[in-house]
């Protein structure tokens, strides 16, 4: 048996604080501002309807990485503690906290000779982040070691199934990930994207679809069509739990899966997707 050991993740997992200290899961926060007044927050200061009436109302919101101090505040005490580390981080496809972690875990590591830090890079993000977090934590009840998690865990990461759809298009075309004149046609047409997370962690637009209902059901489709038997569900909404609701019926109805956990998009995912985001996450052969 080695060395106790602690999970530790980040917000980008979009699983709630309450919901990680149940499962005796450590917590670092990633920030975000709106530009118009320049206060930055971290991560769950906010209330998240509060934070999404401000972008419904044409507020914009940058987010900013866990830095490296923040790393070191948090990861020094648990060493001193004698206890080992197992960090489970957001896509370095999307931010430089996991990075961070790593500069932060090598660092400490001189400083520890005798204790042990493992970062995972989950190549994921919102619950799915949260997905592959609850998969470590059921390891670590079943006895694992942190090496054994941390193998265990780099094994599945490309199993982590990620569908996302939006509801406006402008958040997307903000940050990059389509263009001016594919949001305004898409507007006009009232085509929704139907997105992934990539095996390097990027969010992929994958296709498009007429309508919001074809949207939601294409997510059930890919599920059907991919997902691993005894998988746990995960969905994710931001600021759209009737549909959440409504892909949890579809589930239910028509593939028989019943939906483990309905989380909130937090702040720094919905800055870039936006309100009315709605994700579904599983096991499945292939991302």
């Amino acid at each position: 048996m080695g060395a106790e050991y602690v999970l530790v993740t980040d917000s980008g997992c979009d699983i709630s604080p309450e919901m990680l200290k149940e499962w005796d899961i450590g917590l670092i926060c990633l920030a975000y501002l709106f530009t118009d007044d320049g206060v930055e927050k971290k991560e769950h200061e906010q209330p998240l309807a509060e934070f999404y009436a401000g972008m419904r109302s044409g507020r914009v919101a940058k987010t900013s990485a866990v830095n490296e101090d923040a790393f070191f505040n948090l990861f020094t005490p648990i060493l001193e503690a004698g206890k080992d580390i197992l960090y489970l981080g957001f896509s370095s496809g999307l931010s430089v906290t996991c990075e961070n972690g790593k500069k932060v875990a090598n660092a400490l590591a001189e400083k520890y000779p005798e204790r042990k830090i493992r970062v995972v890079d989950s190549l994921a993000a919102s619950a799915g982040q949260g997905l592959f977090v609850y998969l470590g934590k059921l390891n670590k009840d079943n006895g694992m070691s942190l090496d054994e998690n941390a193998d265990a865990l780099e094994a599945d990461k490309l199993h982590i199934c990620h569908w996302f759809t939006v509801e406006d298009l402008k958040y997307l075309k903000r940050g990059g990930r389509i263009s001016t004149a594919t949001a305004l046609l898409g507007t006009a047409l009232n085509v929704k994207p139907v997105l992934h997370v990539d095996n390097e962690g990027h969010l992929i637009k994958m296709t498009q679809v007429h309508g919001r209902k074809k949207s939601i059901r294409t997510m059930a489709e890919k599920l059907g069509e991919t997902i691993l038997d005894g998988s746990p569900i995960f969905i994710s909404q931001a600021d759209c739990m009737e549909d959440a609701e409504k892909l949890k019926e579809i589930l239910k109805e028509e593939y028989g899966k019943d939906v483990n956990l309905i989380t909130e998009i937090g702040s720094v995912i919905g800055a870039h997707a936006g309100p009315g985001t709605l994700a579904l996450f599983f096991r499945g052969t292939e991302r």
